[in-house]
Order: C-alpha cells, then structure tokens, then sequence
C-alpha cells in the first residue's frame, strides 16, 4: 500500500533547496572576497570586517547556548577576557608569536570552562545566569589585581610592533576568516549531526527530549564547553585587532548584552536569525552610535518591539511568511509535481 498521496511519485529526501544553494554560493564569494581585502581595501574597511566577523560568532555562540541547549549565560565575556589576556601572556612574556599565540590561547577558556560548569551545572534558569556572571567578575577582579597583566591599566600587545603593517592587517584578517569557518561552519556540522537532532529536541522540550533517550547534561556540557571556546576565539581575534586590553574592556558586560540583543532581534534557536542580528547591530553601531544614549533607547526599544510583537525574532517573522531556509538542517520529504515539502518524521 502505498503511503504518499496518490497521483504523485515516489518521495524524495531533500538536504537542501535551490535558496541554500545560491545562498551557499554567495557565501563562499563573500569569503574569498574577504580574503582579498588587504589587496585592494583600505585599513579602517578591514578593521570594521574583522570586528564584524567577532560579532557574528560571539552571536552564533550565545544562541547554541541559550537557543538550542537552554543554558542562559551572562557572563561569557569570561572566555573573551581571558582568551584575550592568554593571547597578551603568551607573546609579551613567552615571546610566541602572536598569530600562533592566538591558537594556543584557546586552551586557557577551555580548561577554565571545565570546572565552571561542574560548578554551575546544578543550577537552573537565573541562578545559572547569575552564576556565570559572578565567574566573570571574579575573572576581571583577578586580572585589575595581578600586576604582571598591568593591574586595572591593562596591557598593549607590544609583541605585534615586530610585524609589518601589512602582514599584520592580513594575517588577522585571514584569522578571522578561519574564525568564521570554524564557528559559524561548526555549528551547522553540529545541528545536521545526531547531537544537532538531541539539540532541536531539547530546544522544543528538554523534558521530553530526556525521557527519549537524550543525555541532556552531557550534551549541555559539551555545548557550553565548545561556546566558552568560540568566545575565546572571538577575545583573542578582537584584541589582536585592536592591540590593547584592560580587564574593563575584556570581561565587559557589554559583551553580553550584545549577544542577548543580536540574537533576540535577529531569531533565537536559529542559525540564520543570529547572523542577521549580528549584521543589524554592527550598522546600527556605525551609523547611530554618535548620538550617545538615544542610540542605546532606540537599540532597547527595538528589542521590546521585537520580543512584543515578533516572539522568534525578525528571521521568524521572515521565514514564517517566506517559508525560506538558507541553512537547513533538516532533511525534508518532498514529492514531485509541486507537493510543498513537509518536516520529515
């Protein structure tokens, strides 16, 4: 007996549409073009590049945590901080090289990440929030009191004076790029493995997802361990960009709330939503953040507007109308002869 509509062929599996596939075209033009720029752009253009490629995975990061793994996290300017400082440690004092620096620095979010978790881990909803918040305070209170990282003065990373402008403007751009592979390419491997599958079911119902079967601590575990990491990676970019850091600017909270807003306007428990935020926080701070604190109420507003009135973010809104997917993570029963695809079971 057959079990499709009648009149219509056999059923296919689609990994992808015709929209994610341009949509994949387009981003590998706009990575190679990327890595161009040092040839043809001038210095303020690849600052603003590198600084907006930190904004789209510090945001990407924040969303696998609180979007799909339900850990809602305040304080992950933590692991930007303190890969920022590993980054300074490891070329001024132990004379590494800053590119390679900024590789080995990873290792410091990560093993800082390990016991921050076992710690948190019992707590639940703001507990776990205020939680990671106090790790970060701790975390800058350290680095304001340590005189070999500059106390609250901070430090300059006088190691990248020996590098060339030109291979210095280069080589973190083509960081970055590798930054943006890693994370934003990692995290669309993750939600089309079967960790992705247990992520989307947690992030619909983590009750439910736990009676089926889904480990739900280990996979929370490996969730925030891999973010703390992301974030580390978006400190050590950052501030190889912009050459100094002090503990106010590294464990700024600001990190945050920037991460909450970008992801909140753009779409929660998405992947595309995150992305898009990102793009409208970056332009909204280059063309607004003159006017001071009318551009933070207007910034506020518009997350109130959306948490009001578009609840799954402005890529929500979009993709619920347009029925558009450019990263699609899920495989799809489609039947010939114009049958709209339905979620496969």
């Amino acid at each position: 007996m057959n079990d499709h509509p009648a009149g219509l062929t056999r059923p296919t599996l689609e990994y992808h549409t015709p929209l994610s596939r341009c949509v994949a075209m387009l981003v590998a033009l706009a990575l190679l073009t990327m890595l161009s720029l040092p040839w043809w752009a001038d210095a303020g253009t690849i600052r603003s590049v590198i600084e907006l490629s930190c904004y789209l995975v510090l945001a990407q990061m924040w969303n696998l945590m609180a979007g799909y793994a339900g850990l809602v996290s305040i304080g992950q300017q933590a692991f930007i901080g303190l890969a920022g400082y590993a980054l300074f440690v490891l070329s001024n004092h132990l004379g590494i090289h800053p590119f390679l620096a900024s590789a080995l620095c990873l290792v410091v979010p990560a093993l800082v990440a390990l016991p921050c978790y076992l710690l948190l881990r019992r707590l639940e909803g703001p507990y776990f929030a205020i939680g990671t918040w106090v790790v970060a305070e701790v975390c800058r209170l350290l680095a304001s009191g340590t005189a070999g990282l500059g106390s609250s003065s901070g430090m300059t990373l006088r190691a990248m004076q020996q590098v060339p402008p030109a291979l210095r403007e280069l080589g973190v751009l083509w960081l970055a790029a590798a930054m943006l592979v890693l994370a934003l390419g990692g995290s669309y491997a993750l939600l089309r493995s079967r960790h992705g599958l247990a992520l989307m079911a947690m992030r619909d119902n983590p009750v439910s997802a736990a009676s089926q079967g889904v480990n739900v601590g280990r996979l929370r575990f490996l969730v925030f361990l891999l973010t703390s990491v992301g974030c580390g990676m978006v400190g050590a970019v950052y501030y190889l960009n912009a050459l100094r850091l002090s503990p106010n600017a590294g464990f700024d909270p600001g990190w945050t709330s920037i991460a909450i807003f970008m992801v909140m306007v753009g779409g929660i428990g998405s992947l595309e939503g995150p992305l898009l935020g990102a793009l409208i926080y970056f332009l909204a701070d280059r063309w607004f953040s003159a006017h001071g604190a009318t551009y933070m109420i207007v910034l506020g507003l518009l997350t109130l507007l959306v948490a009001v009135f578009a609840r799954h973010g402005l890529w929500g809104a979009i993709s619920a109308r347009a029925d558009w997917r450019l990263f699609p993570v899920q495989r799809r029963v489609r039947f010939e002869r114009g049958s709209p695809a339905v979620p496969e079971k």
